[in-house]
């Protein structure tokens, strides 16, 4: 996953608002990745762009080593479903569906059909196993952003994006979501892009990908504290006053 000078302007004219301003950034197999920033760095923008959610305004993004510049809104859907997962803040789980019709919906976009005890053992990784037939609305919202990781990890894409996982979560669920996110890297190899106000979230992460006013102001590599976090987190938010 890598992104090369991508710029990012909303608006026309005199109002036009650059929110990327020529954003390098790689995202090698198997690493973990935590975006942090003060508010309106460019964050959410870089995740969007990233996943080819927002189309840029120059530069480039490659998925799976694809460039999606001159793909077709169809092709690019292709795309984002079979290699691209997605974990939101807000959960996004269908209220109608159970917790493993939840999961194996990518699968079923994506025209494939789960082998047998695929999505049981997805369940089974999230420590759901007992709550295949639940629908959202009788799951914690712990266990709700579980499934989500499990339906994320299903197509076993080539990143998964995660945007403030654990925004709407206590301390205890929010680390239990971490540390799935943490195994899903390690234990599979999975890439993930994770943008998170919260230091405590972002010390779970290989590096620490730091931005202000649209631009890559620092690179950290990890493992980083979150008290070290916490204070550079700190320092951008006082410059950026």
């Amino acid at each position: 996953m890598e992104i090369r000078a991508v710029t990012k302007r909303y608006g026309q004219a005199d109002n036009t608002v650059t929110a990327l301003d020529a954003v390098d950034a790689r995202f090698d197999p198997g690493t973990f990745t935590a975006v942090m920033g003060p508010s309106g760095s460019g964050k959410s923008t870089l995740l969007h762009c990233a996943a080819g959610l927002d189309r840029v305004t120059s530069g480039e993004v490659l998925i799976d080593g694809v460039p999606v510049k001159d793909l077709s809104e169809r092709a690019l859907t292709r795309l984002r479903r079979s290699r691209v997962g997605f974990v939101f803040q807000a959960f996004n789980l269908i209220p109608a569906l159970t917790a493993a019709q939840n999961v194996v919906l990518p699968l079923r976009l994506a025209g494939r059909r789960p082998r047998p005890g695929e999505v049981a053992a997805m369940l089974a990784e999230v420590g759901l196993a007992e709550r295949a037939g639940h629908r959202p609305t009788e799951l914690s919202g712990g266990q709700q952003q579980r499934v989500a990781i499990a339906r994320a990890l299903v197509t076993r894409p080539a990143v998964i994006f995660a945007d403030e996982p654990t925004g709407a979560l206590d301390a205890r669920s929010g680390l239990e979501i971490l540390r799935l996110l943490r195994a899903a890297v390690d234990r599979h190899g999975q890439t993930i892009v994770m943008v998170t106000h919260d230091p405590v979230a972002a010390a779970h992460a290989d590096r620490v990908l730091f931005l202000a006013d649209g631009r890559v102001v620092d690179d950290v590599a990890g493992p980083v504290g979150a008290e070290k976090i916490a204070v550079h987190t700190a320092r951008l938010e006082e410059s950026a006053r």
